[in-house]
């Protein structure tokens, strides 16, 4: 599916994410990236193959997120 020269990773490989977007709907929250995974703005993920990746968030990510401002 990608395109690049370096391709991308694979949807398969660990470092998925670093595949360039081919589309993106921040308003939807979601994204395209070039390798056919769609990703989340909770940092899930849905693979090609139908797989799904749970969100990944790090605890200290979700404490700053949720601080009174």
């Amino acid at each position: 599916m990608c395109k690049h020269n370096p391709p991308c990773p694979t949807a398969d490989a660990s470092d998925r994410e670093a595949a360039r977007p081919a589309a993106a709907h921040p308003e939807q929250g979601w994204g395209l990236l070039c390798n056919g995974v769609l990703i989340f703005d909770d940092t899930g993920q849905l693979l090609p193959d139908g797989r799904i990746v749970k969100p990944h968030r790090s605890l200290l990510a979700l404490q700053t997120m949720r601080r009174p401002g």
